[in-house]
């Protein structure tokens, strides 16, 4: 706290000077009592304290936020201008001396290219040989597939052309059977025995075959297969003595060929 002495000026010959000085002395005083009164309150603790402010806020509170960086632009580097050396650096500068090339070492050189180019072309050569084997044995193989797909088709045909005849040959004799079951025979003589045969211990077989006329009887009789001679004529005479019941076809009785007997001669 500060008091401005203010010094008032009177013109010469005025009745203001001890005015002036009282005025003066008492704004002295004021300002020595302040000064006093400001000292005092300092020596026993007086201090200012403001009161808090209502409106100010409790607690604080902080947000981070990232900024995303800010792409960094590279500037390629200027090409550097060539260097021109002058008259007097190329001067000073020795020139180069190519090396001379030995023929020798080129001729050398020559050779293995040629030879590195032959070998090249050497195992193309035989990787197309290698090809060309494979693909052969390849259709070799396709071909024996073939083969023996064809071969077993034809093996399966032939089994199914043999089962095929052997139910016809079992249809005929079946039906062959129900045939002679039709001409069942009524009266059978058994052959004479040759005296001849009998003294020399001679035994076998001897089958003889006819036709079965619709009367029951049998016509053209003769010795099939391998038969003794001894056994012919005994084996004919007999079979001509057999009586049989007719074959009958729609109601008629009708003649039945290749009738065969198998006479067995033996010495009990």
């Amino acid at each position: 706290m500060s008091t401005a002495l203010m010094h008032i000026s009177s013109p010469p010959g005025q009745p203001l000077r001890w005015a002036t000085l009282w005025r003066n002395g008492q704004a002295l005083g004021l300002t020595v009592a302040l000064h006093g009164a400001v000292v005092a309150l300092l020596v026993l603790g007086w201090s200012v304290e403001h009161a808090p402010d209502p409106a100010a806020p409790s607690t604080l509170k902080t947000r981070l936020v990232m900024m995303p960086a800010e792409p960094r632009v590279v500037t390629p580097p200027a090409d550097p201008l060539p260097v021109v050396p002058s008259p007097s650096e190329r001067e000073a500068r020795p020139e180069v001396v190519k090396p001379s090339v030995d023929p020798q070492l080129q001729a050398r050189q020559l050779e293995q290219a040629a030879l590195a180019r032959k070998r090249v072309a050497q195992q193309k050569q035989r990787r197309e040989t290698q090809q060309l084997e494979q693909q052969k044995m390849a259709r070799q193989r396709a071909e024996q597939l073939e083969a023996q797909r064809q071969q077993a088709q034809a093996d399966a045909a032939a089994l199914q052309a043999r089962a095929a005849a052997d139910n016809a040959r079992r249809a005929q004799q079946a039906a062959a059977a129900l045939d002679t079951r039709q001409y069942l025979p009524i009266s059978k003589q058994a052959p004479d025995y040759p005296q001849r045969a009998l003294d020399k211990g001679i035994q076998g077989d001897c089958t003889v075959e006819y036709s079965v006329t619709p009367q029951g009887k049998v016509e053209n009789p003769k010795v099939v297969g391998s038969c003794h001679p001894a056994f012919i004529r005994p084996s004919l005479i007999a079979a001509a003595t057999f009586r049989y019941q007719p074959r009958v076809v729609d109601g008629q009785p009708v003649s039945v060929p290749g009738v065969r007997n198998t006479f067995h001669y033996k010495i009990q």
